[in-house]
Formats: structure tokens, C-alpha cells, sequence
């Protein structure tokens, strides 16, 4: 089979185009024929970085959807021949969906409904479930995303147009919140507004704080986060009593510094989004409200919903990297070419 493989930190240039085995499921693993895999910025600074310890040879990107054609040991046989998303397949493993094949545990192996593209599903993962623990984590809410969950809720989404930025307007609209979002520039208002959000702050264009609080008077609850040390001053400015902060961008040596007497009236909570370490529970709550999105039909790609896809060919994983690091509006996919198991 053909993949894309590293084995040192780099830029774009330490991938390889190569061929392997065709990798065998283990106990508790399916082997998914890949159709699509996703490109997220967490992809390209992970290979700046070593490899995972043990790990000698990694073929890169945690998210993905294809059709899973074999499984191992203590999982059911049923699952061949289902259509699946994935989510997180590289982290800490060798086997990213860069390839025409990977195998992952069962669990992170979701059931894609016939309705949603395999683009979508490749799409899911880490912005989905970073999304949903942004949303999920205040302190009056259930923990969950869902109708009705969000409902009386008003959320402020930093950078609308950026992926986790789409999956959380959709998100939150679906579970009855109302969305203001923040964007710089008329192009990204117009994919914010496709999105789902109810109202589009151009932050270069106005003062965002006065914009904001004048749409929500009595401040915004929940503020998902993708610039917390340039947005601290905004988020401080419009956040509502007890509001929650919820962060999960960031760059070498950034610090956010935090007002102490302002924060403290308002009991605001900075709470940090790593989506590797969220709590296992959480995790599960995440992946099973996803799942009933995509199944509902809540979540969407595409321009019509706010979020452009870019295809790459296997071949051009070198320069799907480079396109995110430019600066690509929207979602990076490399489309993975056919091939027969047995050869």
C-alpha cells in the first residue's frame, strides 16, 4: 500500500512517499481502508517535534474516514464494511491515516451514516471534539452538546471562519445557543454567516467590544478561544458573570496575562482545551454527541457551510502542510487513492 511516512521533526520535506505491508489489526483494533484524511494545524507542529517515544517511523494525521475492511481480536466481526470517522489516530502511535490503510483501536473508529461524505468525516475529529468540550465545560451546563443544551446560552466564537471556529458555531447552534463571532474581514463574515452564526463582528472594522456587548447587553457566557493573549482585553471586556473562557490555540512563549481585580467580581474561568488529555469521560460525551451531529445532520463542510475544502493527493501531503501554514481558509484533505488489500 502507499503512504506517507517521517522519521525525524522537519518541515514539509522529511515526508516520504513509500510503500508498506498492509498493516494487520491487533487485539481491540479495526483496520480502516482510508478515504480521506484530515489536515489540522495540530498535524504540522506535531512534526516539527520528535516522534513518540518508540516510535521510529509515524505516518502522520490523527483525523480520517474511510470503511473499516478487517478487525482483530474481541471486536465484532459485524463492524467490517462499516463507514467510520477517525479520530486521533497518530497520537502516540505509528499509524496515522496518510495511508491508503491504518489500524486503530476500535472505539476510535466511529460510525459514519450513509448521508455524510467521507470529506466529512475526515473533517470530525479534532475540531469537533475540541469544539465540544470549548462549549461543554461551563460550569451551569451538563457537560453535553445537544438540542436544547445550550438553550438561554449566548457563545462568542474567536474566528468563526477557522475549522474548530465552523464546528463550534454549528455546534452551538445546534444545541439552541445564540452565536456571535468575531472574523477580520468580509470573506470570513460571509463563511461565519453560512456556518450558522447569528451575528458577525468584523473586529477590524469595529470596536468589537461595543459591537458585542450591544448585541448581548448582559455579556456572553461561554467564549470559545483560539487567540487568548491577543483576545484577553475582548474577552474581559464582554464576558458575562460566571462566563467561561475556554482556549485551545496558542504559540511558543505565549503568556496570557489576566487582570486579577477585574476577573475576580466576574468569577470568569480561563480553562485551557488540549483535546489529547481531556478527561476520559469527557472524551466520550464529546465523541457521542458528534456522532448524533453528524447523524442529525448538524454538521456540514463544504462552502455552503461555511468551511471550503482543499483536496491534495496523497502524493502532495508535503504541500497540503504548506497551505495550512500559508494560511488556507477552510479544510486541507488528501484524498487517498484505491488499492487491493492482497497486493
Amino acid at each position: 500500500m502507499k503512504a506517507v511516512v517521517r522519521t525525524m521533526a522537519g518541515g514539509p520535506e522529511v515526508f516520504q512517499v513509500v510503500e508498506r505491508a498492509v498493516p494487520e489489526p491487533g487485539p481491540g483494533e479495526v483496520r480502516v481502508r482510508v478515504h480521506s484524511s484530515g489536515v489540522n494545524p495540530t498535524d504540522w507542529r506535531s512534526r516539527v517535534r520528535a516522534l513518540p517515544v518508540g516510535v521510529r517511523e509515524q505516518v502522520p494525521h490523527q483525523d480520517g474516514a474511510g470503511v473499516i475492511d478487517a478487525v482483530g481480536p474481541r471486536v465484532d466481526p459485524d463492524r467490517v464494511g462499516q463507514r467510520v470517522w477517525i479520530w486521533e489516530a497518530a497520537w502516540q502511535r505509528a499509524w496515522g491515516t496518510a495511508a491508503q490503510y491504518t489500524v486503530v483501536p476500535d472505539r476510535q473508529a466511529v460510525a459514519l451514516p450513509g448521508h455524510a461524505s467521507f470529506e466529512l468525516g475526515a473533517a470530525l475529529g479534532i475540531p469537533a471534539l475540541t469544539a465540544h468540550r470549548a462549549l461543554s465545560v461551563s460550569d451551569d451546563g451538563s457537560g453535553r452538546v445537544g438540542p436544547n443544551a445550550l438553550r438561554g446560552v449566548t457563545v462568542l466564537v474567536a474566528g468563526g471562519a477557522g475549522a474548530v471556529g465552523n464546528a463550534a458555531i454549528q455546534l452551538a447552534r445546534w444545541s439552541g445557543a445564540r452565536v456571535i463571532t468575531t472574523v477580520s474581514g468580509p470573506g470570513k463574515a460571509a463563511l461565519a454567516r453560512a456556518a450558522g452564526a447569528h451575528h458577525v463582528v468584523d473586529y477590524r472594522t469595529q470596536d468589537a467590544a461595543v459591537a458585542i456587548r450591544a448585541i448581548a447587553p448582559e455579556g456572553v457566557h461561554i467564549i470559545v478561544e483560539v487567540a487568548p493573549a491577543a483576545n484577553a482585553s475582548l474577552d474581559l471586556a464582554v464576558a458575562a458573570r460566571g462566563a467561561v473562557i475556554a482556549f485551545y490555540g496558542g504559540n511558543t512563549g505565549e503568556h496570557l496575562s489576566v487582570p486579577v481585580l477585574e476577573s475576580l467580581p466576574a468569577n470568569l474561568r480561563w480553562q485551557g482545551v488540549y483535546v489529547y488529555t481531556v478527561p476520559p469521560a469527557a472524551k466520550d460525551h464529546a465523541v457521542t454527541d458528534v456522532a448524533a451531529a453528524v447523524a442529525a445532520g448538524a454538521l456540514r463542510v463544504g462552502e455552503q457551510a461555511g468551511l471550503p475544502l482543499h483536496h491534495f493527493p496523497l502524493e502532495q501531503l508535503a504541500d497540503a502542510h504548506t497551505a495550512l501554514e500559508q494560511g488556507a481558509v477552510g479544510k486541507v484533505l488528501l484524498t487517498i487513492p484505491d488499492t487491493d488489500p492482497a497486493g
